[in-house]
């Protein structure tokens, strides 16, 4: 089934940290927002990361990025995807990763999972130009990866710019 991403990319002009995923999962497209399944470590990881509680509505959730610097984005505006399944995304349309980087001093570039890092250099990285670094999924399904390990990966990619 095509499916489009369904909500705008969150930034501002003092963004300086690009994350980018894949796609929205089911249940990020039926909540409207980034990381909606409730096993998913990213909001749980970042607030850590930052000494912060856990964001609980979106309206905290993009408040908590801009106050860090973050922009959060998915590498795919439009794709074939069977559910949630990363391995299932065919006939990709990119979104418009330079609109950000025309308006926000982003310094680096994350990749939120080896998938959303594979779209990354195929379909964007000949456009902006910019390296992107690859960080493990903070996806449920990325089981073998604890909270703890995702810290340990995560931590030298956004330490000094957070």
């Amino acid at each position: 089934m095509r499916l489009s991403h369904g909500f705008e990319p969150v930034y501002d002009t003092s963004s300086r940290i690009l994350i980018l995923g894949s796609f929205p999962s089911v249940q990020s497209r039926e909540n409207g927002f980034y990381y909606g399944h409730p096993r998913n470590r990213f909001w749980p990881l970042l607030a850590r990361l930052c000494s912060e509680d856990t964001p609980g509505s979106i309206d905290n959730k993009k408040a908590f990025l801009l106050r860090r610097g973050i922009a959060l984005w998915d590498v795919v505006q439009s794709c074939e995807i069977t559910g949630s399944s990363d391995a299932s995304i065919r006939d990709v349309v990119p979104n418009n990763v330079p609109q950000i980087l025309a308006s926000a001093p982003i310094e680096r570039i994350l990749t939120n999972g080896r998938t959303a890092d594979n779209l990354y250099r195929r379909f964007l990285l000949p456009v902006t130009g910019i390296d992107a670094v690859c960080l493990p999924s903070t996806s449920p399904a990325n089981a073998a990866w604890t909270i703890d390990r995702l810290a340990d990966a995560w931590t030298p990619a956004l330490r000094e710019l957070l």
